[in-house]
């Protein structure tokens, strides 16, 4: 004999039996307004909604139920119809499902905030929506819940820093966005570091207008802020004034240019035809073993190239210091150092997701899908940098007194 349906009037005893016979009719369906678990869950609601008013009223006599009023919730079951309950004076506020709240739960907020930070528009996610759970979610909701990750994004980039970095990579990307009824371009400043466990991370995330040094300043100001006190070596691309930037925050700190941009900068003089060859010239520079085997070979592309392409030998000269930094070090730090590639590298997992997008809505929209997909990839970084024991004890010989107070006795 079945038990007695609860006083709620949901008879469970028939809710099994019915999902027992759809389960063996094969209709496994478990999201929409029609699912197995839709009754179970609206039931289960409106109890806890229930639970809420009785203690409410309970609370505030001569205060009393005044009857329901009805809602339809969005769940990832499908939009549910719930009773809420009211009371007499209208002090009741629900904590379940808050007045005007029109969607249940995390696990909603969560799906949509993974779909947006895998590079999906509002629209596309609504249609996504849509199919998967018969949900009529807006715009203007979809965007209220992706601003959910603005505190937490405050949070991360106000966070404290290790004392000393071995490494930096400093670079930007630029995107389209929308700004006062006109798109403009706007530079995402990123900061790649490696601590002294050997440990990659994204330091800071921000966004300006056009690259400069002057913002680069700003940017390597709020690291120190944050407890950065020592930087090795840095990494960056030629960027004027870039290096003066850097070693007004962190004197000490060593600034490789990276050699790739310089190759690049070297290419803007060679018509197409010639730049193979051009780039083969160059390549013996770089790749020498030593300082003075890379002068040679420098002086060998001048006497090979100079009188056609003299600028080209100029901006080698000009940047020359910076650019053979890396030769101060043994080769496992040179391979490390010598380009940008680290950075560029995380950039381009950053872009397989975002160049889908014209433009931005605004610049708070950029900042919230960066830092979504960030966390993504950051995520993946667990394990230190290979070979790191050997290298560290390479920089501690080489800095003893600006690394050993950092390191584990």
């Amino acid at each position: 004999m079945p038990p007695p349906a609860p006083a709620s009037g949901f008879d469970y005893a028939a809710f099994r039996q019915q999902a027992l016979g759809r389960l063996a009719a094969g209709d496994t369906t478990l999201t929409g307004p029609d699912s197995l678990l839709a009754p179970l869950l609206r039931d289960l609601m409106e109890g806890l909604l229930g639970g809420e008013a009785q203690a409410h009223v309970e609370a505030t006599r001569p205060n009393r139920r005044n009857g329901h009023t009805h809602k339809v919730v969005k769940t990832l079951q499908g939009p549910l119809p719930i009773r809420v309950p009211r009371d007499r004076d209208g002090s009741f506020a629900p904590q379940l499902l808050a007045k005007r709240e029109t969607t249940l739960g995390a696990a909603l907020d969560h799906k949509v905030l993974a779909l947006y930070g895998l590079g999906l528009s509002y629209e596309a996610i609504r249609q996504h929506l849509a199919d998967l759970y018969q949900l009529d979610v807006s715009c203007a909701q979809l965007s209220t819940i992706t601003d959910q990750v603005l505190p937490l994004l405050e949070s991360w980039r106000a966070r404290p820093l290790q004392p000393v970095y071995a490494y930096l990579w400093l670079d930007a990307l630029h995107f389209k966005v929308r700004q006062e009824g006109q798109v403009v371009s706007k530079a995402a400043y990123t900061v790649l570091g490696v601590d002294l466990s050997g440990h990659k991370d994204l330091l800071g995330l921000y966004v300006g207008e056009a690259e400069s040094a002057r913002f680069w300043l700003s940017v390597l100001s709020d690291l120190q802020a944050r407890g950065v006190q020592d930087v090795v070596i840095a990494c960056t691309d030629n960027l004027t004034g870039f290096t003066q930037a850097i070693e007004t925050v962190f004197p000490h700190c060593d600034v490789q240019l990276c050699v790739v941009h310089q190759v690049r900068a070297s290419l803007r003089y060679v018509p197409q035809k010639e730049q193979k060859a051009v780039v083969a010239a160059l390549k013996p520079i770089y790749q020498a073993p030593s300082l003075a085997a890379a002068q040679q070979a420098r002086t060998r592309f001048a006497e090979q190239w100079g009188e056609r392409y003299p600028l080209i030998v100029q901006s080698w000269e000009a940047n020359w210091s910076r650019l053979t930094r890396f030769f101060d070090y043994p080769p496992a730090i040179r391979r490390i150092i010598y380009t940008t590639n680290t950075v560029e590298g995380f950039h381009r997992q950053l872009r397989t997701v975002t160049k889908t997008k014209g433009a931005f809505t605004s610049e708070t929209g950029l900042l919230k899908l960066l830092y979504l997909v960030s966390q993504r990839l950051i995520a993946k970084w667990t394990r230190p940098l290979a070979n790191w024991g050997p290298t560290l004890q390479q920089l501690a010989l080489l800095f003893p007194d600006r690394l050993n107070p950092y390191l584990p006795t």
